[in-house]
């Protein structure tokens, strides 16, 4: 299912466009859309109570490559960010903190990007005081977005680099926003195809192939992306290239990247000097 055709049912229905979604899996794979929706109710409670819990947290981290860069931002004075950009960044960072410290999260779309989209949503509930069925309504689109690239390419960093992981998750996290200020599904995709292609290319390069470095600070970075991708799409600024399109490149994208610079670890920043060291300093201390 392409998401111009989700569009072309909502225009041709009454059905609000998170049905739409719900009502497109059904006919997809057969599952009950009350039971989905009850799936990603429980999902995006998680979410809320692990941005509460983790919010400006310290973890011990496996490498100790990081682990005290969201409690760091979070007793920062922003000198640039609004209230809503600091507390999306805390949370994104701080999530992906959790994440490499074996925390709870949800992978969303994956482990290594699981700090955007409740980076987003937190930020909505907290600054904005949005209401719990507006939020599930947002996510559910954002799921829908997120959908949409999961059949059409992919979401592995393994198989497509960065870009389909945070790419992906920032198309979501930015559709969300989008549609909890709009309820219009052609600004959704005008801010998930901005979104997308803004990272498009990104590499996956972790150094010593540990969730840690850069993976946590661009779940900070991209949270931003959305937000600055919402607010033009709501500004009614269109993404030339259509959503499905964006998708189709990317994976082809993904497709032409080296394996060094999929997930290896051996490609990017992984390779740079500092990193080489960082992993044989790691290596030696568990050695011993």
């Amino acid at each position: 299912m392409k998401f111009s055709e989700l569009v072309e049912i909502w225009k041709n229905t009454n059905l609000e466009f998170s049905e739409v979604i719900l009502a497109q899996e059904m006919l997809d794979t057969g599952r009950d859309p009350l039971r989905v929706k009850q799936n990603l109710k429980t999902l995006l409670t998680v979410m809320l109570e692990e941005s509460e819990k983790n919010y400006g947290k310290s973890f011990e981290t496996l490498t100790g490559l990081t682990g005290n860069n969201g409690q760091k931002l979070s007793i920062h004075t922003p000198q640039m960010l609004s209230e809503f950009n600091h507390v999306a960044t805390v949370v994104a960072i701080s999530m992906g903190e959790s994440n490499a410290s074996m925390g709870r999260i949800v992978a969303c779309p994956t482990a290594g990007s699981c700090g955007v989209v409740p980076g987003a949503l937190y930020a909505l509930y907290k600054v904005k005081k949005a209401d719990f069925d507006s939020l599930l309504k947002a996510f559910i689109v954002g799921s829908g977005v997120g959908n949409v690239v999961a059949k059409r390419a992919t979401l592995s960093g393994a198989a497509g680099g960065c870009q389909a992981e945070i790419g992906t998750a920032t198309a979501m996290a930015s559709a969300m926003l989008t549609y909890y200020f709009s309820q219009d599904p052609i600004k959704v995709g005008n801010a998930a195809a901005l979104s997308l292609k803004a990272l498009m290319g990104l590499v996956c390069d972790p150094v010593g192939g540990f969730v840690e470095v850069p993976c946590v600070k661009r779940n900070g970075n991209a949270v931003n992306v959305a937000i600055a991708s919402s607010e033009m799409a709501l500004a009614g600024i269109e993404s030339v290239i259509p959503f499905d399109e964006v998708v189709e490149a990317m994976y082809n994208v993904g497709k032409s990247l080296p394996e060094s610079l999929r997930e290896t670890g051996l490609g990017g920043i992984a390779a740079t000097k500092t990193a080489q060291e960082i992993v044989e300093n790691i290596r030696n201390k568990w050695n011993t």
